[in-house]
This record gives structure tokens, C-alpha cells and sequence, in this order.
């Protein structure tokens, strides 16, 4: 099988998935897959690689595609749509985007594949869309009466025309200290955390340069718990594993610049009843997101009375070697190769549930 890897992107992780996609790349079964590797460039243009997995890691992967394209356009050249040898559609039997955060994670590629009729892996374009942005994830949530610490979203063009009233609301409406993220981000990327008013405003300032909306949400004195989802319409759970944060919470340095500093504990420490508590609250959040395929779900346990609240879903979530996903499912008894063909697997699966439907009267 032709699997067509695609790496990199526009969005601010686009470091993270140069990680993600050479450890996905290393991992592959080569009696099942041929490997089919895409970058896409900090721009957004698609470019075929076929060099060493090293320059992925490094970034250099770009000047080397480049070279070969400029060199034999007929091998290297690559259009998106129609069809034809050069075309996205005929060089790939199968796509899987390990592409984080926009115009990866968000709807955006799973609407071009289903378009052009590719199978892909993951969450399909609702699912992915919802989870993708924080604070219509939330309302979700809510919805469905699943737990949460208390939020609010806010909007920059709001916040331009009338600062103080918003930074009165969230006062009024949450306790310090408050998080603030970007709603349609990840890897921690541009969230910061806040003591008082002053820094709450800056906070803002600094979440607004990567989304022009944002989520402040409540502080609490929580564990960080994560379990990884495999399936479809009768998903699984994974082992729960719990993060012990480097820095003061689980930041973009904690994550991927921090080495042996940050403690992932796999399984975490907890009672049985806890296990399937968390397991159960995890399903529900995957569900009600009509997600598929697989993701992470982000647990927070509060330590002085044990509650559960869903802090986010990632539907694409890292496949670094710091990264909780292959870590919690290699304990669950499914090594990352497995992993891999499962998550293909689903994708046809969801593809050819799809392609029964009737398109037209």
C-alpha cells in the first residue's frame, strides 16, 4: 500500500510534525506500506521527499525536495487536484496527515480528501473541526453535561473595542490563575498562565498573535492525565498515563525542549474505580465530538477532591518520541507498528462506510 505521509503544514507546530511524521516514518511496516512522503512548506506548497528521515527532523528535507524536482520534474512533480500520474490521487493509495494544529487538524485536509476522494486516517472534517477549536469543543462538552473547569471565550475584535469590560468579565467570572490559550492551536503552543489583571491582558495580547479567538480558563490544582482513543463506532481506551510538567504546567518547553525534565508516568497511579471513571469520561468527549479513527483525550484530576473535568481532545496528536499517544498505547500491548496499521485500518473502515451511502436521489 502506497501510504502518503504528509508532514509539516502552515500552522505553528509545524516543527512538531516534521517529529511526528520521521518517527511515524521509521516505524512503518515496509512488507505492508511504501512509503509516500509530502512536505508541505511553512507557505503551504506540497513538495515530494523521498531523501533520508534525518532531514525531516532537521528541516533541510526542503532544499533536497526542491533539488530533485528542479532536477526531474517528471518523478518529483506533484498537483493536488484531478488525476493523472502527477496527482496527489494517483500517488497515494492512502493518506495520513501528521500534520498538527491549523490547516491540519482542523478540517481543512480532511475536506480536500474527501473531495478528491482519497482514504485518510483520523477524524473525519466535523470531528476534527470541533476538537480543533477549544471553545466549540466546549460548548459540546457542555451540552452533553460532561465536566469542566469554568471558562469563557473571547473574540479579539471584542477585546480591541472594549478591553477593560473583558477583563472585568473574566474576573468576575473565574478564580486565579487563569489560562489562557489560543482556541484553535496545540503542542501548548501560545498558552500562558495568569496571576492578575496586568498579565492576564499581556497573556491575551500573546494568544491573539497565533488566533483571533481565545479561551481563558479557570486554574486548579489538578494531576494531568491523557489516554489515547483507537476506533470508530465502538472506540477503545488506551491506559491512562499521567504528566508531571517540567516548568509551573505542561508548556511548549515542558512538551519538547525540557529532555528528561518533564515525567510522563505510564500507567498513572490509580485505583481501578479511578481507571475506568477516566475511561468512561474519555469515550463520552471522543463520541460527542463524532470523532474517529483515533486521538488523545486530556484529563484533569483535582487533587483535594478527585474530580474529573475534560480539559481538550487531540485528533491528531504527536508521534515524537516524547509523545504520550505511542507511549500509552505501547503499554496497552499494541506496539507502535500496530498502531500505525490500526489507525489505516480504521480509515478504511470510515471510507467505505461512507461510500455506501446513497449521494444522490
Amino acid at each position: 500500500m502506497r501510504l502518503g505521509i504528509l508532514f509539516g503544514g502552515r500552522s505553528g507546530e509545524h516543527e512538531i510534525s516534521l517529529l511526528s511524521a520521521a518517527s511515524v516514518i521509521r516505524a512503518l511496516n515496509r512488507d505492508k506500506f511504501e512509503p509516500v512522503t509530502i512536505g508541505i512548506t511553512k507557505e503551504g506548497e506540497w513538495l515530494l521527499y523521498d531523501g533520508p528521515v534525518e532531514n525531516i527532523e532537521d528541516g533541510s528535507w526542503e532544499e533536497s525536495a526542491r533539488a530533485a524536482l528542479e532536477k526531474d520534474p517528471e518523478t518529483y512533480g506533484l498537483t493536488i487536484l484531478g488525476t493523472g500520474g502527477k496527482s496527489l490521487k494517483d500517488r497515494i493509495d492512502f493518506a495520513l496527515p501528521v500534520l498538527h494544529g491549523p490547516y491540519g487538524e482542523d478540517g481543512t485536509i480532511q475536506g480536500l480528501f474527501e473531495m478528491i476522494d482519497i482514504p485518510y486516517g483520523g477524524s473525519g472534517v466535523t470531528g476534527s473541526a470541533l476538537a480543533m477549536d477549544k471553545a466549540l469543543a466546549k460548548e459540546v462538552f457542555a451540552r452533553n453535561d460532561l465536566p469542566q473547569l469554568p471558562w469563557m471565550a473571547v473574540l479579539e475584535e471584542e477585546f480591541a473595542e472594549v478591553p477593560d469590560v473583558i477583563l472585568d468579565w473574566a474576573e468576575e467570572r473565574l478564580k486565579w490563575p487563569i489560562f489562557v490559550k489560543p482556541a484553535n492551536m496545540g503542542s501548548s503552543v501560545g498558552i500562558t498562565k495568569a496571576y492578575d489583571r496586568t498579565a492576564l491582558k499581556e497573556s491575551m495580547r500573546i494568544a491573539f498573535e497565533y488566533d483571533r479567538k481565545v479561551v481563558l480558563e479557570q486554574g486548579a490544582d489538578v494531576r494531568e492525565l491523557e489516554t489515547g482513543i483507537l476506533g470508530n463506532y465502538d472506540p477503545d481506551a488506551s491506559v491512562a498515563g499521567e504528566i508531571i510538567p517540567a516548568a509551573d504546567f505542561y508548556d511548549y518547553k515542558a512538551k519538547y525542549q525540557s529532555g528528561d525534565a518533564s515525567r510522563l508516568c505510564i500507567p498513572a497511579e490509580l485505583t481501578e474505580e479511578e481507571r475506568e471513571e477516566i475511561r468512561e469520561l474519555a469515550l463520552a468527549a471522543y463520541e460527542a465530538l463524532d470523532c474517529a479513527g483515533f486521538a488523545r483525550v486530556d484529563i484533569f484530576k483535582e487533587k483535594e477532591t478527585g474530580k474529573l473535568y475534560i480539559n481538550e481532545i487531540n485528533t491528531i496528536p504527536g508521534f515524537t518520541r516524547y509523545s504520550m499517544f505511542p507511549l500509552l498505547w505501547g503499554a496497552a500491548g499494541i506496539p507502535y507498528p500496530e498502531q500505525i496499521e490500526r489507525i489505516v485500518t480504521l480509515g478504511y473502515e470510515r471510507y467505505h462506510a461512507k461510500n455506501r451511502r446513497k449521494t444522490n436521489i
